[in-house]
C-alpha cells in the first residue's frame, strides 16, 4: 500500500487545482437543480490543457466512448502542440467499438489523425515492449459497465503490468460507474476460474469505477509486479455512488455493439447470464440486445407469470415473440436465428430500485426448471464458459440441483459483503 501514498499527493493537489474550473450549464435546467453535472477525467484533462501529460509521448487506450464532449480524446490529443499522441491501442471490439463481441482486432492506422492503431484483441491482449518503445506514459480512458466479464477491466489490468515492466506511469482517466456504486452482488471469481472474462478476484457487479478498481488490482497485486508501477488518476468531479447512469446528464455511447443503450447495460449483468446457458437467445439479433431472452420451447405466458410473482424491485415481465437476425459485425449468428420465438421481456419500470444481477438468476432458476420439464438437453453447452463468467461452477451446480433464484442470491452475500467492504479502502468518491 506504500506505493500509493505520492499518488494520493498527486491526486489531491491536482484535484485542487482543478476545483475552480467552472461546469458546463446542463441545458435539462429541472434536473440541474438537483443532480450536479458529472465532469469526468477526460473533461478534467482537456480543460486543464494537458497539464498532467505535457511534453510526453503517449499511448491511449480507447474506444468510441472516449468522448470530450463531441470529440474524441484522440483528436483533442493529437490537435495539442503539448502533447505527441503515438499509438492507440484497441480493446475487444476495436477502437471505433464497431467489432462483434469475440472476434479479433486487427493493427491499423486511425484515417482521421494517421496514429497507429495497436490490438489488444488479436495476437495479444497486453501491450508487449516493441509496442510501448516510443511510449512515455499509457493513458486509459474508456467507458465500463461495471460488469466483472465485460472485458474491458482485463485489458486494463493487463495493461498496467506492461506499463510497470515498461517502467512508464499509467493515467486513468475516470468515468462513472453506470450501474453506480452502491450494488455489489454475485460469486467472487474463484482462482481456477481466471481467464479474460474474469482476471480478479471480484463479484460480478463490484461497484467501482475503473480507476477505483485499478488501486484495488494495485494495492491486492492482483497482477504481477504492479507495486514498481507508478499510477496516476484524474478522478471525476460531482458523480456520487448513489448514482446511475439516468442520473449523470451524460449521453450513452453504446459500449460496444450489444450494448446500445443504457438499458441494455442495466440488464445486461443478469441476462448476459442467462444467455451463456444457450438454452436461449437473449435479444442477440434483435435491437433491444439483454431485455429479451425467448426460446421456441418456451412457454412465455407462465415464465411471465412465475418472475412476476416474485415482486422483484423495479421490473415488471411480459410474454413476447420475436425473430432474432443476423445483423453483421453485431450478432451474425445469434441463438435461433430466423425463427419466431417465443419470450419474455424484461421491463425496468425503476432503474434506480432494478437488480440487475438478482433478475437474471431469478430467472435461470426459472428457465432451468422449465427446460427440463420439456426435456430439453443439454442444460448447459458450454460448461467451461458458463463456469468462466460466473466465476466458479457453484453457481451451474446449484441450479441443476434445483436451488431457487432467492437461495443462491442468499448464498453470495457472505462474500460480496467482504469484497465490498475491502473495496472501501480504495474509494475516491
Amino acid at each position: 500500500m506504500s506505493a500509493l501514498i505520492p499518488f494520493r499527493r498527486w491526486l489531491t493537489t491536482f484535484c485542487c487545482c482543478l476545483c475552480m474550473l467552472p461546469l458546463s450549464t446542463s441545458t435539462r435546467s429541472e434536473q440541474s437543480r438537483t443532480t450536479p453535472r458529472v465532469t469526468t477525467g477526460a473533461d478534467i484533462l482537456v480543460a486543464s490543457e494537458f497539464a498532467a501529460i505535457d511534453g510526453q509521448r503517449v499511448g491511449l487506450i480507447t474506444n468510441q466512448t472516449g468522448l470530450v464532449g463531441g470529440q474524441h480524446l484522440a483528436d483533442a490529443l493529437h490537435a495539442a502542440p503539448n502533447v505527441n499522441l503515438v499509438a492507440i491501442f484497441a480493446p475487444e471490439h476495436g477502437f471505433r467499438g464497431a467489432v462483434e463481441a469475440g472476434e479479433s482486432i486487427r493493427d491499423g492506422v486511425d484515417t482521421k489523425t494517421g496514429v497507429r492503431v495497436i490490438s489488444l484483441y488479436g495476437a495479444t491482449k497486453k501491450p508487449t515492449a516493441s509496442m510501448l518503445r516510443n511510449v512515455d506514459m499509457l493513458i486509459f480512458d474508456i467507458q465500463d459497465v461495471g460488469v466483472r466479464f465485460y472485458t474491458y477491466i482485463s485489458t486494463m489490468g493487463l495493461a498496467m503490468e506492461a506499463a510497470a515492466e515498461a517502467g512508464i506511469p499509467f493515467l486513468i482517466l475516470d468515468r462513472p460507474n453506470p450501474l453506480g456504486g452502491q450494488n455489489v452482488s454475485g460469486f467472487v471469481l474463484e482462482p481456477k476460474r481466471r481467464s479474460f472474462v474474469g482476471l480478479y478476484p471480484i463479484p460480478v457487479v463490484h461497484g467501482l469505477t475503473v480507476a477505483e478498481l485499478a488501486r484495488m488490482i494495485q494495492g491486492e497485486a492482483w497482477r504481477r509486479g504492479l507495486d514498481k508501477l507508478d499510477l496516476r488518476v484524474i478522478a471525476m468531479r460531482g458523480w456520487e455512488r448513489s448514482m446511475r447512469w439516468h442520473q449523470i446528464q451524460q449521453t450513452w455511447i453504446p459500449t460496444s455493439p450489444n450494448i446500445p443503450t443504457f438499458n441494455s447495460a442495466l440488464v445486461y449483468p443478469g441476462i448476459g447470464i442467462v444467455g451463456e446457458t444457450q438454452l436461449v437467445n437473449e435479444g442477440r439479433g434483435t435491437n433491444e440486445p439483454f431485455t429479451v431472452f425467448g426460446a421456441p420451447w418456451l412457454k412465455a405466458r407462465r415464465m411471465a407469470g412465475r418472475l412476476n410473482a416474485l415482486g422483484l424491485p423495479g421490473v415488471e415481465f411480459q410474454p413476447t415473440r420475436y425473430r432474432p437476425r443476423s445483423i453483421p459485425g453485431v450478432a451474425k449468428n445469434p441463438a435461433f436465428v430466423g425463427r419466431t420465438i417465443h419470450g419474455v421481456r424484461v421491463l425496468v419500470t425503476n432503474q434506480d430500485t432494478y437488480q440487475p444481477l438478482e433478475v437474471g438468476i431469478h430467472a435461470l432458476s426459472l428457465l432451468i426448471r422449465e427446460a427440463r420439464s420439456h426435456g430439453v438437453s443439454p442444460l448447459f453447452k458450454k460448461v467451461a464458459m458458463f463456469d468462466a463468467i460466473a466465476g466458479t461452477k457453484r453457481l451451474r451446480s446449484k441450479l441443476l440441483n434445483g436451488a431457487t433464484g432467492q437461495s443462491i442470491i442468499a448464498s453470495w452475500r457472505t462474500e460480496a459483503a467482504e469484497f465490498e467492504e475491502k473495496s472501501k479502502g480504495y474509494r475516491l468518491y
